[in-house]
């Protein structure tokens, strides 16, 4: 006989209410510290490896540097591919894993690249700096703040935000703090070269005296009987004033550096990455939260830190908010709160009516306990509360009741049959108990493609198949432990047991009759629906992951890919002026030299890069971030003809970028270019597609100077004294550093402004000869322009180049490469060989995010068909069961295109979701159905009788599930799902307790059906 749990719990009444109280107390405990967060944390599967080799060539550092350690990297475990972009003496490779890769794995891995990278270092070019590893390239930081200055320097404004800094590290849950746009000090010796050589002077000479007398080094210790004295020489440099005050001896006299040349202390020219704060040059803090921490207690601390801070800083000085994760993160959870209490209302009400008060009461106190064991289980595995936990959690709302209202309505079956409470009470369990397990045993399979599934995708939405998975079994165990306890207490038997069958019971009846007599026509009918659901499919649109609604735009500006700092910094301030005033604009923050730094998870984060600048514009909310959205759009195109620019809302899920994007591979660069022109045109020919663009084509025009040799070595010249002599006077070469409070300020040496600015200069500048004397450079060598690009992008050691595109307002990207593919078709063939066009951006993610679900779905079926074999034990029970399955896709179909909704990824796991959720009923009548025909009753009977036996609570549970998700079915992220599950569940729903007992009775022999 079976230990019957239910039966246990009424016996051990009071240590099963012990369990509940326990469970209610550790839910909140568990609520209360449950981690809160906007999204859920995925690793990003991306290492940056960097190495510099200056004064190299773009065809060098690509050959020597970039080849080089791509061969090392190719090596790597796991690796999917390397993409790499290559300036003159500058090499950037991202090393991107696998998506099956494991967050367990990862830090292993990247410590086998530090090490294979080290121990090949010794190969790379003598000169080579690095290479450098950058692995913590996903780091989000939720809180930023800007500060600006009115009447303080640059340096004064620094030093308190320095202050700031070094506070709120001290912050409970503050993991790192990085300064954004901070510039560092330099002091420029600028000198004449023609008035030092006049003046007999050496460069070098000049150069050694400043290093030597700043240089830090031990001077000798002496040790006494009584103590140890430290020698210290002074000398050091403490200031600007004190360089200048250096003395030479000259031609037998001593000159002052300031006579000589102009001492002065300025910022880094050219400047680092800038920050701007609502059009005002700004420094930013960006504060990272350790993993695992509670964003919304971060966001506390830090307020509460940042007004102590505030209140000590000087008038003139002013913090201000640029991102709150905190906030976002507030508001979220709060609507998910709102919308999951309007969930449990929703199903509240639908059990009170139907079932009843007391047996609504029964139902609706088995809500709390479930959702506390699954916050205390949450708690325990670190799930926090964000995006797709909670969703998770309303999507397995209706869920839970399932089994709490299938006991109930037998329990309530039995006590009108005139049973003892104790006696009824345990009914369900042995009646229905393992027919549940088994349902949601295949309610959690359909979800298993969501947890298994190897992608950044499906990582993102893990806690999604975690929630529903966690809550499915509290609830079983809610439902067969502590439900048969409530019901001793608050049911009775119900005063019209005996009686007859209500008007919508009478109608079913009548019409699973009819269905049964004309079960051919049945099947017919529901197969030929199937096969115009599947036939319509095509006209669904399709999306990878929707656009946040949060109000905040992205602006992307990248000017010519050889511009300068200053005319990205000049193109933003024409930005800034723009949005001035603009009535839909709250604040805004822009990134100059740089992309902004990821202070939400789904950033398409960019590297710095003197021609790109990325402004983050906050709307006042998400309608006005439409008005915006256009008004930007038109500007950018109106005034900024030259920059090739993007205004776009956040991303959910994993970052993308540009939607259309095609990659032209080949191994030629100049054959490539040609490809992608072509390519460009194709694309550019759609009327769905908007500013078509490149990652990088354009040449940029270089100043090569040809040297003659044989006149040079007369002249006692070297490649190396001249081309240091060039770097000295137009750059400037760091000779030294000041040690200033705890900043390093170097020393940089080079000519005045007017002898750098030109090519004229550059022909009448004087190098020094040995011997004291000078020369004009143009004695000796020649002057012309070249091109060159200015950077080149490698796909696995192959150059490559994409051509991408926004789209038109509306348009998802799936649709727009769907009427692009056959024109790119036609052009790949006729590419030479070796060269090849391939897809990527949104429709290459989602391609493989989607690969890796279909990968797990054999997987899915084989633990649906096993727990069904041994709850069913027939094959032909079985496949009856299975056949239900598909059935769903007719409401899919019909309730996305009313809706008007895409079929995206999440929405695909919510289809696979429901073949769990619609099995599980089946199993249910199934096993109902052949209890009744052990009882001796025609399969006609059986069928009839079961079938209205299970009515109620399937109907019951379909209903509450659809209605329980209106709450989320206007959301942007989990409104294609809530449609897709409401949709297919009902009408499958309909479908089991039609198509199923006519399918059934078909199967079930010749047996002559007996009288309704």
């Amino acid at each position: 006989m079976r230990f019957n749990l239910s039966e246990w719990a009424v016996r051990e009444r009071s240590l099963v209410i012990y369990f509940m109280i326990a469970v209610i107390g550790a839910g909140l405990f568990a609520y209360s510290r449950l981690g809160r967060a906007e999204d859920p944390s995925f690793i990003i599967k991306t290492m940056v490896v960097q190495a510099a080799w200056p004064g190299a060539g773009i065809e060098d550092t690509l050959q020597q540097v970039t080849e080089r350690l791509e061969r090392t990297l190719q090596e790597t475990p796991n690796l999917d591919f390397i993409r790499s972009y290559t300036r003159p003496g500058l090499t950037t490779i991202f090393v991107n894993l696998k998506g099956s890769t494991t967050a367990q794995e990862v830090p292993d891995i990247w410590y086998h690249v530090r090490k294979s990278v080290g121990d090949m270092a010794h190969t790379l070019p003598r000169g080579v700096i690095g290479p450098g590893f950058n692995d913590e390239f996903g780091d989000t930081f939720g809180l930023i703040y800007g500060f600006t200055a009115d009447g303080f320097t640059h340096r004064e404004l620094r030093d308190y935000v320095e202050q700031a800094r070094s506070t709120l590290l001290h912050v409970p849950d503050v993991a790192k703090i990085e300064l954004l746009g901070e510039q560092d000090e330099q002091i420029f010796v600028e000198f004449s070269m023609r008035e030092l050589a006049n003046l007999g002077i050496n460069r070098a000479a000049l150069v050694g005296a400043l290093r030597a007398q700043n240089v830090v080094q031990p001077s000798g210790t002496i040790q006494t009987g009584d103590e140890k004295l430290v020698i210290d020489v002074t000398g050091a440099f403490g200031s600007e004033q004190d360089i200048a005050n250096i003395n030479f001896a000259v031609g037998g006299r001593m000159l002052r550096l300031a006579d000589i040349a102009t001492v002065r202390r300025g910022y880094a020219d050219p400047p680092r990455p800038l920050f701007r704060v609502n059009g005002e040059p700004a420094i930013g803090l960006a504060i990272a939260m350790r993993e695992g921490g509670d964003i919304l207690q971060l966001g506390r601390n830090i307020d509460a830190a940042m007004a102590q801070i505030t209140a000590e800083l000087p008038v003139g000085i002013e913090p201000h908010l640029v991102a709150d994760q905190a906030v976002t993160v507030r508001s979220a959870i709060s609507e998910f709160m709102e919308s999951l209490w309007q969930a449990i209302a929703i199903i509240l009400a639908v059990s009170f009516l139907a079932l009843g008060v007391r047996a609504g009461l029964m139902v609706a106190l088995t809500i709390p306990l479930t959702l506390a064991g699954v916050f205390a289980i949450m708690w325990l595995l670190n799930i926090d509360m964000q995006r797709i936990s909670l969703g998770a959690l309303i999507i397995a709302l209706a869920l839970m009741v399932d089994d709490a209202m299938t006991t109930t309505d037998a329990t309530l079956g039995r006590l009108a049959a005139g049973e003892k409470k104790e006696v009824a009470a345990v009914f369900a369990f042995k009646t229905y108990a393992f027919a549940m397990l088994a349902g949601t045993l295949v309610t959690i399979a359909g979800f298993v493609p969501v947890g298994f599934a190897a992608s950044s995708a499906g990582e993102y939405t893990f806690t999604l198949f975690a929630v529903v998975t966690i809550a499915l079994l509290v609830s079983w165990l809610v439902a067969v432990i502590f439900a048969p306890l409530i019901g001793l207490v608050i049911l009775k038997p119900p005063k019209n047991a005996g009686g007859e069958p209500g008007r919508v019971m009478r109608v079913y009846r009548g019409f699973l009759s009819a269905a049964l007599t004309a079960r051919w026509v049945t099947i017919a009918v529901t197969l030929g629906l199937f096969v115009v659901a599947v036939l319509l499919m095509p006209l669904i649109p399709r999306q990878f992951f929707p656009s946040s609604d949060r109000p905040e735009l992205l602006v992307d500006l990248q000017l010519p890919q050889n511009a300068s700092i200053y005319a990205t910094e000049g193109a933003m301030q024409r930005l800034d002026d723009a949005l001035k005033g603009d009535p839909d604009v709250d604040r805004w923050s822009a990134y100059v030299g740089r992309g902004a730094i990821r202070f939400y998870l789904p950033l398409n984060a960019q590297l710095p890069n003197d021609f790109f600048g990325q402004a983050v514009v906050v709307a006042k909310d998400v309608e006005a971030r439409e008005r915006l959205h256009a008004k930007l759009v038109k500007l950018l195109a109106d005034d900024f003809p030259n920059v090739v620019s993007r205004v776009s809302p956040l991303e959910l899920g994993p970052p993308v970028g540009w939607p259309i994007q095609y990659r032209v591979v080949g191994p030629d660069l100049a054959q490539v270019r040609d490809i992608a022109f072509k390519l460009a045109e194709v694309i550019a020919a759609d009327p769905l597609t908007r500013t078509v663009n490149y990652d990088w084509i354009e040449p940029a025009r270089e100043i090569r100077i040809h040297v003659d040799q044989d006149q040079a070595r007369l002249l006692g010249l070297s490649t190396e004294t001249i081309g240091s002599v060039l770097n000295t006077v137009v750059t400037g070469a760091p000779v030294t550093q000041v040690r200033d409070d705890i900043y390093l300020v170097d020393v940089v040496l080079r000519a005045t402004d007017e002898q750098r600015v030109s090519l004229d200069t550059l022909r009448t500048l004087e190098v020094p000869l040995p011997g004291g004397q000078t020369v004009p450079l143009s004695q000796f060598a020649t002057f012309d322009y070249a091109q060159t690009y200015p950077l080149v992008w490698r796909r696995d050691r192959l150059p490559s180049l994409t051509v991408q595109s926004d789209i038109a307002e509306g348009e998802l990207p799936e649709t727009v490469v769907q009427q692009l593919t056959p024109h790119i078709e036609a052009l790949a063939k006729t590419l030479p060989a070796g060269y090849r066009i391939e897809i990527g951006g949104t429709v290459e993610e989602s391609a493989s995010s989607l690969a890796s679900v279909m990968a797990v779905i054999p997987l899915m079926l084989l633990i649906m068909l096993t727990v069904l074999m041994f709850q069913l034990r027939r094959f032909s029970l079985t496949f009856l069961v299975v056949s239900v399955a598909p059935l769903g896709l007719i409401g899919v179909v019909l309730a996305l295109l009313v809706s008007n909704r895409p079929l995206g990824f999440v929405a695909i796991l919510g289809v696979l979701a429901l073949i769990g959720m619609i099995i599980k009923n089946a199993v249910i009548l199934i096993g109902q159905i052949e209890a009744e025909r052990a009882a001796g009753k025609s399969a006609r009977e059986a069928v009839m009788d079961a079938s209205c036996a299970r009515f109620t609570p399937i109907m019951l549970t379909a209903v509450s599930t659809v209605l329980g998700m209106i709450p989320i079915a206007p959301t942007v992220f989990w409104g294609p799902m809530a449609f897709a599950i409401m949709g297919g569940l009902l009408v499958a729903t309909l479908l089991t307790l039609i198509f199923l007992p006519a399918l059934y009775l078909a199967a079930a022999g010749r047996e002559r059906p007996a009288a309704p």
